[in-house]
């Protein structure tokens, strides 16, 4: 196959193109702004292969992505780029339509144009794959998961922009017959990860003995999703989905925030012992503002149609995800000087 992925420098990108490149070898074109979390040494082990490219350009830019679709004739395109962090997307919410929304709209256009004159055989294996979040459904109380069918209620900026852009590929697939299938993911960790997210944060900060910052009293609750099975079923969706559908990818790995930090220091006292355990570096900090209570995916769709199983459970994707951070401070050193961990998402009051 040759395959467009965008946004393959980041977190969940560049897991795809390297298991594309790697596992699948398929041709892939790797089409990235590289903003502040791209980040071209997560693809140190793909970069020089001949079958596989990378382009840097906005996916707003529609000269760009037309001359991209012309040169390479992708069979499919994987979307992933985007602005996906929701404290930066409540202090800059302008970033977020700009590229979740426009470059979204941008993309399915230029698709459409190329898919339209494709040849009949090409056209009907031509594949679009939006890939976007369970933050679209909102908040859920104590019980039940999020489906498929589940009303969109998102929160911050970040899940409206994205809310925005799943119409957007559905729309165009039934105004158009576009093929576009849509994706709708739980919290991803495991390697590579950005050292703003909760996981990778509190690693590297127990690491340096530095506090551990957790909302509220740490109740929320996520189902946390390994990034290799998450990058599995992405695969499996854009081969055998059916066009027009949305399919939810969950990890059945629901946890509260504060279980998820636990867990880390007690995994690395064990490996790395300190004079104090490191525990007491929780501080607990004001809530993020519209902050969803509850995340938990209902999978079965993709389980029993398509066949897809997460391989990992949260207690091995957590001693795999703790163990490469350990093993790789090459990679997530230089990070630290763009980002240290301070608090982002504060929302000022308004002056009378």
């Amino acid at each position: 196959m040759r395959v467009i992925v965008t946004g393959g420098a980041g977190f969940i990108g560049s897991a795809l193109v390297r298991y594309l490149v790697q596992t699948r070898r398929d041709q892939v074109l790797n089409i990235d702004k590289l903003t502040y979390a791209g980040n071209p040494t997560s693809l140190h082990s793909v970069t020089g292969r001949e079958n596989y490219r990378f382009l840097r350009a906005d996916i707003c830019d529609r000269t760009a992505m037309e001359d991209a679709f012309a040169q390479f004739r992708p069979d499919r395109v994987m979307h992933l780029a985007a602005e996906s962090h929701v404290d930066r997307s409540i202090t800059g919410a302008g970033d977020f339509v700009s590229t979740n929304v426009m470059g979204t709209f941008t993309l399915l256009e230029v698709a459409r144009d190329y898919w339209s004159r494709l040849p009949a055989s090409d056209r009907d294996r031509f594949r679009f794959l939006h890939v976007s979040t369970d933050e679209v459904y909102g908040s859920l109380g104590d019980e039940g998961l999020f489906r498929e069918d589940t009303p969109y209620d998102p929160s911050s900026p970040y899940s409206a922009s994205k809310a925005a852009s799943d119409h957007l590929a559905k729309a165009w697939h039934r105004t158009y017959g576009l093929p576009v299938v849509v994706s709708n993911c739980s919290n991803n960790y495991g390697p590579y990860h950005f050292p703003e997210k909760l996981i990778p944060l509190t690693i590297i900060n127990a690491l340096e003995g530095r506090r551990l910052p957790v909302y509220g009293r740490g109740e929320n609750v996520r189902d946390w999703l390994y990034v290799d099975d998450h990058v599995r079923a992405l695969e499996r969706i854009a081969s055998l989905g059916r066009p027009g559908e949305t399919y939810n990818v969950g990890g059945r790995n629901e946890r509260r925030n504060i279980d998820v930090v636990r867990r880390i220091c007690l995994m690395l006292d064990a490996i790395a012992p300190t004079d104090t355990p490191r525990e007491r570096l929780i501080d607990f900090v004001a809530d993020r503002p519209g902050h969803d209570a509850r995340y938990a995916i209902d999978a079965t769709k993709l389980e029993q149609e398509l066949g897809w199983r997460a391989q990992e459970t949260f207690e091995t994707g957590i001693s795999r995800t703790v163990r490469w951070y350990l093993d790789n401070e090459w990679w997530w050193r230089p990070l630290r000087a763009r980002y240290e961990g301070e608090r982002l998402g504060l929302v000022r009051e308004a002056v009378a």
